[in-house]
């Protein structure tokens, strides 16, 4: 059975929870690359893995029952592929099953409910996730968790973590999952 991509209700996620945490979901202090995969669960993009049944992107309930003993989750509660950003891009560009996603080499190819991936230093390391809730002229606009972004341009030029080295990488999220 076919499942489709609500590029709309992912956006208005997005729009509703850019500059606060949704307490149905953990927080993050690097809460970047949370926010989108709730923006894209809220589209209906499909889970896939689970605790003991490998990799995949996916979260459970299990976080809370709260924190353990060093201020940890004491139970297997997400893959790092919900919540880090570089695990969350090598999830994307490896997909078969549940949410996947087309990498495009050019960021007017994107368009809303789409997402992008920072590599701020060039060293192959993603360091932030974005997730696209406009496009403008073909230029993508973005919100973010971390530092809290609404309608903010793609390119983070006026960004403190921006470096002349920056490689980004752009997502365009399926529309139908199988």
């Amino acid at each position: 059975m076919a499942i489709y991509y609500n590029r709309v209700a992912a956006v208005q996620y997005a729009r509703a929870w850019w500059n606060k945490k949704n307490p149905n979901y953990p927080a993050f202090l690097v809460d970047c690359t949370n926010f989108v995969s709730q923006c894209l669960r809220a589209g209906g993009a499909p889970m896939s893995g689970a605790p003991n049944r490998g990799r995949g992107w996916w979260i459970t309930d299990a976080w809370k029952g709260g924190r353990g003993e060093g201020g940890h989750y004491s139970k297997e509660s997400w893959s790092y592929s919900w919540s880090v950003a570089h695990s969350f891009r090598w999830y994307l560009e490896n997909a078969k099953t549940g949410l996947t996603a087309t990498r495009v080499s050019s960021p007017s190819e994107l368009q809303i409910g789409d997402v992008i991936c920072y590599d701020f230093q060039g060293n192959g390391v993603v360091d932030h996730t974005t997730f696209v809730t406009s496009m403008v002229d073909g230029v993508p606009y973005i919100h973010a968790h971390t530092a809290d972004s609404a309608d903010r341009h793609y390119d983070y030029s006026n960004s403190l973590a921006y470096t002349p080295n920056i490689r980004y990488y752009f997502y365009k999220i399926d529309d139908v999952f199988n």
